[in-house]
């Protein structure tokens, strides 16, 4: 496949997603980005057809301006199987994945790169080279992921933290997943976002932790410990995003049935949440890291969707030039 007919196969496919649902949610994402120019992206290990599909996609779209650090013969020969042209692009040749994940982070502490994409490699051998404490990306915030997810039974994009990087979180990782998650938003000049804070019940309970954390958070948030969001919580995921459910239950609320962000107790729940709606539902999400240096794209490795991989670069690129840039 010529880069040409990937560009008019993504022009087919934004044009028939135009007819079918008029405004798709991450064409706003998309129109946003164009103000930018292309974001200088380390791709990491991009040896196998997504992950190469992702780079060539988001070039074309003018996106990103991608670097490919990988072995340069199995990223020529994954090129070649799936009929790619990787003309114009730049090489980083590496021996492996590891090496390929530490230089793709020294290329962000140098200034030749303003964010990372996930390649063929596992998340938490990427990771391993941003958190290190020497050489790594890390900042004073706990990096946690963010998931933006295009769901047609809902009224706006639904945010989703963290399902993919803290596995069980305390509350002071929670903290900075929810203000990680808040600055992605303000990013997108959408106004302050309605954060849920969700567990099992919507009471407090000794029993079930999270709805203790729940209500930590929401008191950390009125003495000003997370900024910019109105936060609520515990609340249970049904009243989190219905407002019927809400009022059924008698919670009065700003947040309750119109949640722009869903903060889940930990991984497990959030990651079976993730693709129970991925799967079942057939919800397109975008997914980037947040709280290092530079933000790190992050799409599941199920991801066949074009317009959700550019939706991640998209995102990225926003939050670089809107939140972190200078």
């Amino acid at each position: 496949m010529s880069n040409d007919t990937i560009r008019d196969s993504l022009e087919r496919s934004q044009s028939n997603s135009s007819q079918l649902h008029r405004d798709h949610p991450f064409d706003e994402l998309l129109s946003r980005q164009r103000g930018y120019e292309p974001l200088p992206t380390a791709v990491v290990h991009p040896v196998d057809q997504n992950a190469l599909l992702g780079a060539v996609e988001a070039a074309e779209q003018n996106i990103i301006e991608p670097i490919l650090v990988g072995p340069e013969r199995k990223i020529r020969d994954a090129a070649e199987q799936h009929h790619l042209d990787l003309n114009g692009f730049k090489i980083v040749s590496t021996e492996h994945s590891h090496e390929s994940a530490e230089v793709a982070v020294a290329m962000v502490r140098d200034g030749s790169a303003n964010a990372l994409m996930k390649g063929k490699l596992h998340t938490d051998e990427l990771m391993e080279a941003v958190i290190d404490k020497t050489h790594g990306l890390r900042t004073g915030r706990r990096m946690s992921h963010v998931f933006a997810m295009a769901v047609p039974t809902y009224h706006k994009i639904l945010f989703l933290t963290d399902a993919a990087i803290n596995i069980f979180p305390d509350l002071m990782t929670k903290k900075d997943i929810a203000q990680n998650a808040i600055d992605l938003f303000l990013s997108l000049d959408k106004g302050l976002p309605k954060v849920a804070i969700v567990s099992a019940v919507e009471m407090v309970t000794e029993r079930i932790p999270s709805t203790i954390d729940a209500t930590a958070l929401c008191k950390m948030a009125d003495r000003g410990q997370i900024t910019n969001g109105s936060l609520d919580g515990p609340l249970g995921f049904d009243n989190a995003i219905s407002k019927a459910a809400a009022e059924a239950k008698g919670i009065q609320s700003d947040v309750a049935g119109d949640a722009d962000i869903i903060l889940v107790p930990d991984l497990e729940s959030g990651n079976m949440l993730y693709k129970q709606m991925s799967f079942l539902s057939q919800v397109e999400s975008a997914g980037v890291v947040l709280g290092a240096r530079v933000p790190i794209i992050l799409t599941s490795r199920a991801t066949t969707s074009g317009l959700a991989r550019l939706a991640s670069c998209a995102l990225a690129s926003i939050h670089y030039n809107q939140g972190m840039k200078g």
